[in-house]
């Protein structure tokens, strides 16, 4: 069989999954549909928006289905209609057994850690987070308990002292639509040799990569410089790194955190101590050395620099984070 022949469905949501389905369309793959996501509102108007995946899909006329319940009848039938050879999944949601079940290649799923490290909903974040200085993407089969399926291929790419979450977000998503390729081609060639991910070796415990509620978000002062560091660019820009800014009087603001800088310098100021010349600069007490904001943002103002924020303060009133 040639690709042209390989009957494809395709499945993802955010634009992570676009790259990947447009280095399949525009390889000349035979995408014969599209899953998604359904439309919901969002945004301060509650304006119904289209998944990236979907925008993509329509532009290129690719059927499209966009089920409520992935195990309603009239959504199995459709996806039985379309013959699928083979099932792609990227960024997209659990799926039951009588799904990747379905087509007789089977299903692979692009994820963006190497596996077994960091399976779970966020493994971009939390390998910055945690302050690793590689990680990469897999493709591997679906099978019953999440991300432990039979792996494929493996890429890697460092993760850089300056990267955050969003820069390294477009880096592995453009290493994933290749590597995509790189799988269905494999398996059209009948060349893949699965391997369970029990046989890799892994040393130490496994670190997971848990969803992101807003309290994870929460900056803690106390810790060390460079965990301080790693933790706000690893939030970065989405859904972003937040404390409490708080005065003499004991008022409270809570803001966003994006761009910083570590500075590893001794200190005497309790964590969270706030230093600024009021013009140019704004840094944090952390353990061990200093927090330099670059970038932050107020409730309901837009980002800005530092040295833009301060400008529109006669006298920065805040004197702590907390």
């Amino acid at each position: 069989m040639d690709k042209e022949a390989l009957r494809i469905v395709y499945m993802g949501t955010p634009g992570f999954a676009v790259e990947p389905l447009r280095r399949l369309v525009e390889g000349g793959y035979n995408v014969v549909g599209v899953v998604t996501m359904p439309d919901k509102p969002a945004g301060r108007g509650y304006k119904i928006q289209f998944s990236a995946v979907k925008e993509y899909a329509l532009a290129q006329g690719l059927p499209l289905l966009q089920p409520e319940k992935l195990k309603a009848e009239s959504f199995l039938q459709a996806l039985r209609a379309l013959r699928a050879h083979l099932q792609v999944v990227v960024a997209f949601r659990m799926l039951p057994e009588v799904v990747w079940h379905m087509p007789p290649m089977g299903t692979f799923n692009l994820h963006a850690s190497l596996l077994p490290r960091y399976r779970g909903a966020a493994p971009i974040n939390w390998a910055v987070i945690n302050g690793e200085t590689e990680t990469g993407v897999t493709t591997f089969f679906l099978k019953q308990e999440i991300d432990t399926g039979e792996i494929i291929r493996q890429e890697r790419v460092p993760i850089a002292d300056t990267d955050d979450a969003g820069t390294l977000h477009d880096k592995l998503m453009l290493l994933g639509g290749q590597l995509v390729v790189d799988t269905v081609d494999a398996i059209l060639a009948g060349c893949v040799t699965p391997v369970p991910q029990e046989r890799l070796a892994v040393e130490g415990p496994l670190p997971a990569a848990p969803k992101i509620f807003k309290e994870t978000c929460r900056v803690d002062w106390r810790q060390p410089v460079k965990r301080v560091y790693d933790f706000i660019r690893g939030l970065a820009p989405y859904p972003a790194a937040w404390t409490t800014l708080r005065t003499a009087g004991g008022d409270e603001v809570a803001v966003k955190l994006f761009e910083t800088e570590k500075l590893p310098v001794e200190h005497t100021w309790k964590p969270g101590t706030l230093l600024t010349d009021g013009k140019t600069y704004l840094r944090v007490a952390a353990t061990n050395g200093l927090v330099d904001v670059k970038s932050l943002q107020f409730p309901g103002k837009k980002r800005l620099k530092t040295d833009e924020l301060l400008r529109g303060f006669p006298s920065f009133p805040y004197i702590c984070a907390e």
